[in-house]
């Protein structure tokens, strides 16, 4: 798509320099906001194809009537200043991060005696803010741990020195709790309470081990000076803080003041895991949903929300784990895709977080909107299998025998993501001989196609076949001479390890197990093997029925049919008295059947 003349002049004056672009309509409305590490590659990119991956890209180059752009020194600054343009005005096209909550944080006053307690206001009066808290429980016990350490206060008396020299205030039932030590009445020092709150400050940032090295010595110095009162209350601090350690540690403590991001995905929606970790303690645990808007790549949209969050929880981590390793440079910060070892086991717990919100939100979509979720998951196969079109009609076959008796088939039909049984067929195998399963499933899928195609009917965009590469490729040869290939994507999935297979391909591909596509495909196969098995047991009992009783002197297949019709079952058959036969059957017919039973 060639640029409009007033464009192409913009175009041409675009530097080669990084920095970001902004794209408007003709009312002036910003639609899409991006980063470059050269400019003038980037934007003209949009306007020198023929096709593109994205409708949606297809349709925001066709409104963009202005582009302006600013040109910055580094690629990061132009990171940084997309990620501040987007947060700012939220263009259309851009990736949102779908969240508008206030997260409440863990505030220390900035006062004498500071009281400490969560809030959702941030005042910028020189207080300290540790947060915010995604899990708010997780805040809440935080907090009561500090409450059983250290005894604090929770009024909001103004604590200055002439007052409390003054005497304008009393105890209240808080000291009398022994919740408060009564720095109010000069009961306790500044120093000491200060002192306790650089030890609550620490337990707040997860170094739990340096607040326990500290109770340690005092404990010891108390126990030297015979105060075994106070060595006593030291000990039990010490113990409450190693049980909250115990509980809350989830990986080895030497890993230390890390970050860790992963993503999950699928085609409209992303969820981002943050985990902020501390002495393999985590201390922060966030999940953000982030909205695709360009087919955006877990890559792009990574680097988007690692931005995005560390700003929100005040992150100075130097060290980031992540599943996809982005191409930004942060300053002092290095970026690592963990291989094995503790580090590993901490980004696979976040990138199940990440996985879990996602089937969360696919679930919570079925029961709202069925119709969107299995549009999203039929995108979702499209994506997985590479296929031309959306898979709207998908059939599947499989063959059911025993030692090559009574063999049988079964095609069943999926439209729009769910069964269509008055399309399900069945199939008698009529050309081949002993258990052959490629044979027949040459002869079924001829069969099948051959007939749609004759009588002008539409065909599927995917044909599943239950078995690996010798079933695919069988069921390739009844598709090539039809002259279909190109016409229909065909697939193989093998049991065992759920190998998908492509004609031509000896190697598999292996779909996420969690993945809405792979569930979709296992649906589809498990009905084929359950529909082709009910097939194949008819026609077995229908076998068995007709050889006892056609085995009977003087009872052919219009008899047999005229006795089952009245009696319906074979035993009821056989339990009959001579005299309810002979009102079905004639008299030597019937004598032969009841001799036959009770001889």
């Amino acid at each position: 798509m060639a640029a409009p003349k007033h464009l192409a002049e913009t175009i041409s004056a675009v530097p080669h320099k990084p920095g970001v672009y902004r794209y408007f309509d003709d009312q002036g409305r910003l639609l899409y906001v991006g980063k470059a590490k050269d400019l003038k590659k980037r934007v003209s990119s949009y306007f020198n194809k023929n096709t593109y991956d994205s409708g949606k890209t297809r349709v925001l180059v066709k409104k963009i009537a202005d582009i302006q752009y600013i040109v910055v020194d580094t690629e990061l600054d132009a990171l940084l200043l997309e990620n501040s343009l987007i947060k700012k005005y939220q263009p259309r096209y851009n990736i949102n991060l779908k969240d508008d909550k206030t997260y409440p944080s863990i505030v220390i006053k900035k006062e004498r005696f500071p009281r400490i307690f969560p809030t959702r206001q941030i005042i910028k009066d020189g207080s300290e803010y540790f947060g915010p808290y995604a899990n708010v429980k997780q805040m809440h016990a935080v907090l009561d741990l500090i409450k059983k350490l250290y005894p604090l206060r929770n009024c909001n008396f103004n604590l200055s020195k002439e007052n409390v020299e003054a005497e304008k205030f009393r105890v209240c039932l808080e000291y009398h709790l022994g919740n408060c030590l009564g720095p109010c009445v000069g009961k306790m020092a500044e120093e000491a309470y200060n002192e306790n709150v650089a030890a609550i400050r620490e337990i707040i940032r997860g170094n739990h081990s340096d607040v326990i090295k500290t109770l340690r010595r005092h404990m010891q110095l108390f126990s030297d000076e015979l105060q075994f009162e106070k060595a006593e209350e030291m000990r039990r601090r010490i113990e409450t803080l190693q049980s909250f350690q115990a509980k809350s540690t989830i990986v080895n403590p030497s890993i230390h003041n890390v970050d860790v991001f992963t993503i999950a995905s699928d085609k409209k929606t992303a969820f981002v895991n943050y985990m902020k970790v501390n002495n393999g303690v985590i201390v922060h645990s966030y999940t953000s949903e982030l909205r695709k808007h360009l087919d955006e790549s877990d890559r792009e949209i990574l680097e988007f929300a690692i931005i995005q969050i560390r700003d929100r929880f005040h992150s100075q981590s130097r060290e980031v784990f992540v599943s996809v390793e982005p191409e930004i440079m942060l300053p002092d910060v290095v970026f690592h895709l963990p291989q094995r070892g503790d580090k590993k086991k901490l980004m696979e717990l976040s990138l199940r977080n990440a996985k879990f919100s996602l089937l969360d939100k696919l679930k919570q979509q079925e029961q709202t909107d069925p119709e969107s979720a299995r549009q999203r998951i039929l995108e979702s196969l499209q994506a997985d299998l590479r296929l031309k079109e959306l898979p709207i009609h998908i059939e599947c076959f499989d063959n059911s025998n025993i030692q090559g008796a009574s063999p049988a088939s079964a095609c069943v039909v999926f439209k729009n993501g769910k069964p269509s049984k008055d399309d399900y067929r069945k199939f008698n195998i009529k050309t081949v001989e002993g258990p052959d399963d490629f044979a027949s499933m040459r002869e079924v899928i001829y069969r099948r196609y051959k007939r749609l195609v004759d009588e002008g009917e539409t065909l599927p965009q995917l044909i599943i076949v239950d078995g690996g590469k010798g079933q695919l490729s069988s069921a390739m040869t009844a598709i090539d001479s039809l002259d279909l290939r190109g016409q229909i994507a065909v697939i193989g999935i093998a049991k065992k390890l759920e190998e998908i297979y492509f004609p031509g391909d000896s190697i598999p591909v292996y779909i996420n197990k969690r993945s809405p596509s792979l569930k979709l495909i296992q649906h589809l196969r498990n009905e084929a093997h359950r529909f082709s098995l009910k097939h194949h047991r008819d026609r077995r009992s229908t076998a068995a029925i007709q050889s006892e009783l056609t085995e009977i002197r003087g009872v052919g297949f219009r008899t047999m049919q005229i006795l089952l019709f009245h009696f319906k079952t074979v035993d009821a058959i056989r339990k009959a008295p001579l005299e309810e036969l002979e009102k079905v059957v004639n008299k030597r017919v019937s004598n032969s059947v009841y001799a036959h039973f009770h001889s």
